[in-house]
């Protein structure tokens, strides 16, 4: 009886948390044009706003530009803290640690004035240098939690071994180390775009006119009319989302049989 009152209060959690997202994606085909239900009948059109807009599709490929290239920095950075925080044992490890990752409990919003206080002088407001920067500090605590994961189950032996053999650190890295925890990487990576994708608050301190990423565009679009279009965005992003955590949990997998 335990077990079933298990199941079933796991599903009622389960089912809560997507009740948002279960919500909002059929009116993303609703045939009217106000946010309520019953629908008034099934129709693409709001796909077809989306796809052959001006408003919305600079959006996208803003989102997806700076997603990678943030993903990019963030996973070279991350990767090398994260190997580094592994290899060294020094006084101060532990504040360094806490400074990596403070973007993941710092509120947005002080990120978001801290880094239009910082970017400001050097102008990199308005610009999609500052865009990628500040997603790449955001995205880089994922890439430096799941190498080091990756990397607690990676003998060091090995690259005393390496170095025996001739093998300089970089290459020992390169050849060694990196193919051992490369799902961790690649997880770390996946996370990181994620994270630039889903963020707002910083790019409605920081990014300009040309810079808008879809989720700033959907909240522009909210305040300025109410449109099944944005349904349809969130469809999209929730499709996307769900792609990405296929994505890592295949990582992790993969990073769960090294020897296979």
């Amino acid at each position: 009886m335990s077990r079933a009152l298990l199941w079933a209060f796991g599903l009622t959690v389960i089912l809560f948390l997507l009740a948002p997202l279960l919500a909002i994606m059929p009116l993303s085909v609703s045939a009217g044009s106000f946010l309520h239900y019953p629908l008034p009948g099934l129709s693409g059109r709001w796909y077809a706003d989306f796809f052959g807009s001006d408003f919305w599709m600079p959006a996208l490929r803003n989102s997806l530009l700076i997603g990678a290239a943030a993903s990019a920095v963030a996973t070279v950075l991350g990767t090398l803290a994260a190997f580094g925080l592994w290899r060294a044992r020094f006084p101060g490890r532990g504040l360094v640690m806490a400074v990596l990752l403070a973007p993941l409990v710092v509120p947005s919003i002080i990120v978001a004035v801290s880094l239009l206080l910082f970017f400001g002088p050097l102008g990199l407001t308005s610009s999609f240098t500052g865009m990628i920067l500040a997603h790449a500090a955001l995205g880089a605590p994922f890439v430096v939690t799941t190498v080091l994961a990756a990397l607690s189950a990676f003998d060091g032996v090995q690259l005393r071994a390496a170095a025996a053999c001739g093998a300089s650190p970089a290459r020992a890295f390169r050849r060694v180390v990196l193919p051992q925890i490369a799902p961790g990487v690649a997880a770390g990576a996946v996370f990181a775009f994620a994270t630039s994708l889903d963020e707002v608050v910083v790019a409605l301190f920081i990014a300009g006119p040309a810079q808008r990423t879809l989720p700033r565009q959907m909240f522009a679009g909210l305040n300025d009319q109410i449109s099944l279009t944005v349904a349809a965005a969130a469809t999209l992003m929730i499709g996307l989302a769900a792609v990405l955590l296929v994505a890592v949990t295949l990582l992790r997998r993969a990073g769960a049989r090294p020897g296979e």
